[in-house]
């Protein structure tokens, strides 16, 4: 084969190596996927069906908070679309992220796939980093596909009304689906921590389920650990502490300085990681 003066094979050109739209399609290929994806969907129509069973009576313990936000998820597309996002950002999104996030590089070890991904050749830093994109696309995806179907289910059901909550002023539909993208927006953002420790694990170990498990559990131990206020001001610096500051974003009037903070820390902790992830992988011997 010829070859050139730097040593290369005439042709060969790093950023062709694993495309993208290759890798996307690949993935969307996995039954991981397509069961992650498909629950997003399914999710919302299990909790419509669950509130045409509810027969509206008092529970053991009274009308409590929990009580309130349901009676208020009934009222409204926008409303039951809030309410699908706020049983569901404090571990189900996590775990979500997690999946695409760490299960991404581990699978292909445990495959014993990727030392031949590398001999094609493909350069390290753009196989991580086509992973990286394709891992968050489907991380993004999955979020827009629960608060989509929410909200086309929830509108169908209850009709096009304005966003109330329990912190803010009633909202007229149009401002109230800009507060809800904003707050899928913060979310992402946050998000970004779950996808950054995932990702750094997934190319530290060749179990998947590890990657992905230890993830998540480190994110229930930092929400566990921002419970503790003997720990003062060093709760700030855990990557779980701003994670509910989305509800600002929908008070009246708007509150932004820990959506502000969170976002900082959320990026802070995320480029962190991901940095952790290139400089190992860069670095490692690959045997599987």
């Amino acid at each position: 084969m010829a070859v050139v003066d730097a040593g290369e094979a005439r042709g060969y050109r790093p950023s062709a190596t694993m495309p993208f739209k290759a890798e996307f399609r690949r993935q969307a290929s996995r039954r991981r996927t397509q069961l992650a994806l498909g629950f997003m969907v399914l999710l919302p129509l299990i909790i419509l069906i669950a509130f045409q069973f509810n027969s509206g009576g008092d529970d053991d313990n009274g009308r409590n908070e929990f009580s309130s936000l349901v009676d208020l998820a009934t009222t409204g597309g926008l409303n039951f679309t809030l309410f699908s996002i706020f049983v569901s950002a404090s571990f189900l999104l996590v775990v979500v992220v997690a999946l695409f996030c760490g299960d991404t590089v581990a699978s292909e070890a445990s495959w014993g796939s990727l030392r031949y991904l590398l001999a094609i050749p493909v350069p390290r830093a753009r196989l991580l980093m086509v992973k990286l994109v394709v891992a968050l696309a489907y991380s993004g995806l999955a979020l827009l596909l629960l608060a989509g179907t929410a909200l086309l289910a929830g509108t169908l059901r209850y009709g096009w009304s304005p966003l109330r909550s329990t912190v803010a002023a009633e909202l007229e539909p149009t401002e109230g689906l800009l507060r809800l993208l904003a707050v899928l927006g913060y979310l992402a953002i946050v998000l970004l921590v779950v996808a950054g420790l995932a990702f750094l694990l997934s190319v530290t170990t060749d179990a998947a389920l590890g990657a992905v498990g230890g993830a998540v559990l480190l994110w229930i131990l930092s929400s566990i650990l921002d419970q503790i206020t003997a720990l003062g001001a060093l709760r700030d610096f855990l990557p779980t502490h701003f994670s509910t500051a989305w509800l600002g974003l929908l008070s009246t009037p708007v509150q932004t300085d820990d959506v502000v903070r969170g976002c900082i820390s959320a990026i802070s902790y995320a480029t962190l990681f991901w940095g952790l992830a290139f400089w190992r992988f860069t670095r490692k011997d690959i045997t599987s």
